[in-house]
């Protein structure tokens, strides 16, 4: 049986503004707008995982609204090979983020979540949760539907990696039954905080039980794991558009671990794909391909 990867998690259209400084509290800024492009944090992972190309299955289980921003989310994951018969048709907008960039690559999003607040766990069955799943969540959807589903997939013996991304409180009960957590440095700050402990990946290991990944931007990404600490150097590059670098980096992961890979050289292609979407505009539009990867890694 051909493994899987499987994305419970937001879709949403991107609408990209180019400014020469992001905007400060009650402050106008005038720059350019382009055309919508394909964004949420769960549809850029699934395509992420699917371009990354580790001879997986992709499928993504979520939900659009019927309009035309949905066509822009969906259309490049058909085009690159997702499974799309878990994604529900709601009666609500798809889901929206209005995007700034400054000059220098740094960003600031807002995000309307329309249909995502209709995503249900139950639109993934348990045949998808056996032993060759890897379940990849965000926070862009329910908390209430990542919990049901984190704590059906550990009952069913699926390996489940969570992006607590954006920060925002989970049962921690479904926090301890996760295979991996992935965190960048603001969102183990906040949940270290929560859980009384430091926010580095040790501390957060050691108050979880589980291993967990914190990325580190341009100083790479480490892991505490029950078998021990895991570094990945980072890949030196210019960076034109960060949005999406995050979803790229746990895309690949998973693809990776869904092909067998170990964390290590999981971690290390996740890198090198995130540094390749750095030097590219938009979110979804900057997935690089496992041939790219290849030759960031070489």
């Amino acid at each position: 049986m051909t493994p899987l990867v499987l994305v419970f998690g937001s879709a949403a259209a991107d609408l990209v503004f180019r400014l020469p400084h992001l905007p400060r509290a009650g402050e106008t800024v005038l720059g350019e707008a382009g055309p919508m492009l394909p964004g949420g944090k769960g549809a850029n992972q699934a395509l992420a995982a699917a371009r990354g190309g580790q001879g997986v299955a992709i499928a993504f289980a979520g939900a659009v609204g019927a309009d035309p921003a949905a066509e822009v989310v969906t259309a490049p994951l058909r085009v690159a090979g997702v499974d799309l018969t878990r994604l529900r048709v709601v009666d609500r907008p798809t889901g929206l983020a209005a995007v700034c960039v400054d000059a220098q690559g740094a960003n600031q999003i807002a995000v309307s979540t329309g249909a995502n607040a209709l995503a249900r766990a139950d639109q993934v069955g348990d045949a998808d949760l056996g032993p060759g799943t890897v379940l990849l969540l965000q926070m862009e959807v329910p908390a209430a539907e990542n919990a049901a589903l984190i704590l059906r997939a550990r009952a069913r013996g699926a390996r489940v990696v969570m992006n607590l991304a954006p920060a925002a409180p989970m049962e921690v009960a479904a926090l301890r039954a996760l295979d991996l957590l992935v965190v960048n440095e603001p969102e183990a700050a906040w949940l270290g905080a929560g859980l009384g402990c430091h926010p580095d990946a040790a501390a957060l290991h050691r108050a979880l039980g589980i291993d967990v990944v914190v990325t580190l931007a341009e100083r790479g990404a480490v892991a505490a794991t029950r078998q021990g600490v895991v570094t990945a150097s980072p890949f030196v590059v210019t960076p034109v558009d960060t949005v999406g670098a995050g979803d790229c980096w746990c895309g690949v992961l998973a693809a990776g671990l869904a092909a067998g890979m170990p964390l290590a050289p999981a971690m290390a292609r996740a890198n090198a794909a995130a540094a390749i979407a750095c030097t590219r505009q938009g979110a979804g539009t900057a997935m690089p391909t496992a041939a790219e990867i290849a030759a960031m890694l070489a």
